[in-house]
């Protein structure tokens, strides 16, 4: 396994961090995608002193041209991309009535372009060496639905539809697409939440938790791993049973 680099995009957040470190003690070669240089540097630096080795790869994931030159990047100093997780994202949230076309752009352009352009990037590699696991993280809401969020929503439901096309074109390939849709984790942006609507929101969990970022990673692990060959083109819930279907 210590041959296969795995990319992780938004792998400097709370989930893409638990997904760098469980590939990276599953023996991948580990490289997240950041945005933000300074940011990503004392990251980096914190998992070193952690004892973890990861590679840290600029791309605005919104960008063609940039995940082209990012991904280069990486075949130039690690090798090319066996594991792909497609984790950036971000959030712009408001009715619809009030929306921007600016606000709704950014989170397609971000939340699912991203998908496409990392996605193309490394798709012809993986062909290659007919092998390779894209998995697209998305979101309960992109199962459900939520209020406020018509362009989040749209996005992360967008990227199962990639998912299940995608499945089907490279499945004799050895190549697997799949989707993991967390439902509320407990991440620094949560956390973040006053605590009388944090409870709120914990009571319509079943389990009454929030999920932690390792057991996204988990499921991560188990969807990159050899053995999960046979399974392409699904959405795995891991939501505490918030949503079922």
């Amino acid at each position: 396994m210590s041959e296969h680099v795995a990319l992780v995009t938004g792998g400097t957040g709370g989930i893409g961090t638990a997904i760098c470190r469980r590939l990276a003690d599953d023996g991948y070669r580990v490289v997240a995608g950041y945005s933000n240089a300074e940011k990503a540097k004392r990251w980096q630096s914190e998992q070193r002193a952690a004892g973890y080795e990861i590679a840290i790869a600029y791309a605005n994931v919104a960008d063609f041209d940039s995940c082209q030159h990012c991904y280069q990047e990486i075949v130039d100093n690690y090798g090319p991309v066996a594991v792909l997780v497609n984790n950036a994202g971000i959030t712009r949230d408001t009715t619809l009535k009030r929306m921007s076309p600016e606000q709704w752009n950014e989170v397609i352009q971000t939340n699912l372009n991203s998908v496409f352009n990392l996605s193309r990037a490394c798709l012809e590699d993986m062909l290659q060496h007919q092998f390779g696991r894209i998995i697209n993280i998305s979101s309960i809401n992109g199962q459900k639905g939520q209020f406020g969020q018509t362009n989040y929503c749209a996005a992360k439901a967008g990227m199962h539809g990639f998912t299940k096309a995608l499945a089907q074109e490279v499945a004799s390939k050895g190549i697997t697409v799949n989707t993991i849709s967390p439902g509320y984790i407990a991440t620094d942006m949560i956390m973040a939440v006053p605590e009388e609507i944090r409870e709120q929101i914990r009571e319509q969990i079943p389990v009454k938790r929030f999920g932690k970022p390792e057991e996204i990673a988990r499921a991560v692990s188990f969807l990159a791993a050899e053995e999960a060959g046979f399974i392409t083109g699904s959405d795995l819930s891991v939501n505490g049973g918030q949503y079922m279907h």
